[in-house]
């Protein structure tokens, strides 16, 4: 069975050669290298976590092991998925594109319409992906456990890590500053000041901080804002909060964010077009 494809058209001449789509959420995790992400594994890959204490102590003559090594493993699995479009060919004789289909009996798709379609759909993929890898669930069809799901179900997690913040306060520019401000105050000190460190933010919470930042506002900034440019300060370049890199995630609602590095945050990916 072809998949459903719905027409509206006014053919009475020549295709202009242009396609408008619905504007489509990129996937800014993967694009702009928000993960880690371990190619090429066709069913599992096993992780190993090591943690040590107690390796300094005070100098005797004997040798004396007293230190503790605790490895411990995460089990990273791969989820099939898969794309399944098909299209009637005879859809598009009367349509503008049917000039571009020739006149044989054996019409080809529309090579403008073939290739947008690619494109358009790989961009939708990307789109879904971007949301799974937040906020997916593995029971529903297309997707797989994101990270925030993870994060709920892992009881090792500290709960003096777990910042609840009220939901409008955190896309709100006049108190954005205050809520992001305490999940930064959270880090672990050994996290604070690593290089891959990122505050992963959603957008109406990137918006919010952008305007805080631009003044105008109880942010603490003054009427003029960074820079003293009010809110034509930022031209969508990098964000910083107290020293960390902000890193702006699609994926993530409106009210969700994450502090952590990225080399603790994998994806693992076996592509294989068909």
């Amino acid at each position: 069975m072809a998949t459903t494809v719905s027409l509206t058209t006014t053919y009475a001449g020549e295709f202009a050669k242009k396609y408008v789509a619905a504007a489509l959420l990129s996937a800014p995790t993967i694009e702009n290298g928000g993960v880690e992400i371990l190619a090429n594994v066709k069913s599992k890959q096993v992780l190993q976590k090591i943690s040590t204490d107690g390796l300094l102590k005070n100098s005797t003559c004997d040798f004396d092991a007293q230190s503790t090594v605790t490895l411990t493993e995460r089990v990273l699995s791969v989820k099939d998925l898969q794309v399944n479009l098909q299209i009637c060919k005879s859809t598009f004789h009367s349509t503008w594109q049917s000039i571009e289909q020739g006149y044989s009996s054996f019409d080809n798709l529309p090579t403008s319409f073939q290739d947008y379609l690619l494109g358009y759909v790989a961009s939708k993929v990307a789109a879904q992906n971007e949301v799974a890898i937040w906020n997916g669930a593995t029971a529903t069809s297309g997707q797989f456990d994101g990270f925030v799901t993870k994060i709920a179900l892992d009881a090792g997690l500290p709960t003096a890590q777990e910042i609840a913040a009220t939901s409008t306060n955190i896309t709100a520019a006049a108190t954005v500053i205050t809520e992001l401000g305490k999940i930064v105050d959270a880090i672990p000190a050994a996290l604070y000041g690593k290089e891959d460190l990122y505050l992963y933010i959603s957008q109406a919470t990137a918006r919010a901080y952008v305007r805080a930042l631009g003044g105008f506002g109880a942010s603490g900034l003054g009427s003029n804002g960074t820079n003293a440019m009010g809110t034509q300060w930022y031209n969508n370049g990098s964000l910083t909060l107290d020293g960390v890199k902000i890193f702006v995630a699609n994926g993530l609602t409106a009210t969700q964010a994450v502090a952590t590095t990225k080399s603790n945050l994998f994806l693992v990916a076996l592509w294989n077009p068909i």
